[in-house]
C-alpha cells in the first residue's frame, strides 16, 4: 500500500494503553477529539484497571467518535481490591463486552466493522489473543523455567496476581481456546476485504526484542499469532502493551505500537508519533 496525500478528510485512528486510573492520563484521555465527524477510533486495550474508569473513558470517548473498536488489554481484565465489579477471568471479559455493547463499542465478539474511507474498504478486527509464555528467555526451554528466570530477576508481570483465568486451568490454556477461535474467525473471512488486526498484544515476537527487561516478554503474546499477517489479507496490525510507541515492518506488513503508557513513560520521551495515530489513510513514509 502507497502513502497517500495529507488531504484533510475522515481518518481511522488508533491509541491504547491510556491507563486512565491515573489522573495525569485522564487528562490526555480527556484531550482526544476526532479530526472530523466520521473519524473511527481504535482503542487497543488497557483502557484502565477499575471498572468505572473503563466505563467512563470508553463512553467519553464513544461519544467523540463516529465509530470505537475496542479489544481488551490485561489491565481490564484484572480484579483488584476495592473494584466493586468483583468477576474475574471469563466473566470479567464477559461483563467488559456488555459493558461495550451498551455504549455502541465494537468488541471481539460482534461483526468487524468495515472502514470505507480512504485506505478502504477495510475489516477492522478487534482480536483478543492473551499470551502463553511462549516468548520465552533466551536460555528457557520450558514455560516454567522461563518463569522461574523472571521470577530470580525480580522481573514477575502484575498478571500473575491480579489476573485470573477462570475457568481454564491456567493462562496458555485461556490462551489457546481464543487463538483456536479468533483463527477460525479470520479464516472464514472474505479474503478480497483487507483487515486492520487489533490486538493489545502483539502478533509477532519481534518488536519485544528492544524490551529493556527481555523476561517479560513471556507477558507479551504467543508464537501461534506469528502468521497471521502473512495467511490473512492483512492492510496493518495495531497493537499496544509494551508503552514503546513506533512504527516497524514485518513481512512487508506495516505494524503500529499506539501506546500512550504511564506518566513517568510520556514526561520522559514526550508523544513522539502524536496521542492518536492515523491507520488511514496511510500517510507516513517506510519506516524499516
Amino acid at each position: 500500500m502507497q502513502p497517500t496525500s495529507s488531504a484533510p478528510g475522515r481518518r481511522l485512528l488508533a491509541v491504547s494503553d491510556l491507563h486512565t486510573g491515573m489522573s495525569e492520563n485522564v487528562t490526555i484521555a480527556e484531550s482526544l477529539r476526532p479530526t472530523t465527524d466520521e473519524d473511527w477510533l481504535i482503542v487497543a486495550g488497557d483502557v484502565a484497571e477499575v471498572f468505572a474508569d473503563v466505563e467512563r473513558t470508553l463512553k467519553l470517548l464513544a461519544g467523540r467518535f463516529a465509530k470505537v473498536i475496542w479489544a481488551p488489554g490485561n489491565h481490564e481484565l484484572w480484579t483488584t481490591n476495592g473494584d466493586p465489579v468483583e468477576e474475574r477471568g471469563q466473566a470479567r471479559y464477559d461483563r467488559l463486552v456488555e459493558l461495550c455493547r451498551g455504549l455502541g463499542v465494537s468488541t471481539p465478539e460482534d461483526p468487524w466493522p468495515v472502514w470505507d474511507g480512504e485506505g478502504g474498504p477495510v475489516a477492522v478486527a478487534p482480536l483478543f489473543t492473551l499470551y502463553d509464555y511462549t516468548f520465552r528467555t533466551p536460555t528457557a526451554a520450558t514455560k516454567e523455567e522461563s518463569l522461574a528466570q523472571a521470577h530470580e530477576a525480580g522481573i514477575v508481570c502484575t498478571d500473575e496476581y491480579l489476573l485470573h483465568p477462570v475457568p481454564y486451568a491456567g493462562m496458555d490454556d485461556w490462551c489457546r481456546a481464543r487463538v483456536a477461535a479468533t483463527e477460525a474467525r479470520l479464516a472464514a473471512h472474505d479474503p478480497s476485504v483487507p483487515l486492520v488486526l487489533v490486538n493489545h498484544w502483539p502478533l509477532v515476537r519481534q518488536p519485544t526484542d528492544v524490551l529493556r527487561y527481555p523476561e517479560f516478554a513471556q507477558w507479551c503474546g504467543t508464537v501461534l499469532t506469528d502468521d497471521w499477517h502473512r495467511r490473512f489479507n492483512t492492510a496493518a496490525v495495531v497493537y499496544g502493551h509494551l508503552h514503546i510507541p513506533r512504527t516497524t515492518w514485518y513481512d512487508g506488513v506495516r505494524f503500529e505500537e499506539v501506546s500512550i503508557g504511564y506518566p513517568r513513560e510520556w514526561k520522559r520521551r514526550g508523544h513522539p508519533k502524536g496521542l492518536l495515530r492515523t491507520i488511514l489513510p496511510y500517510e507516513a513514509p517506510h519506516e524499516r
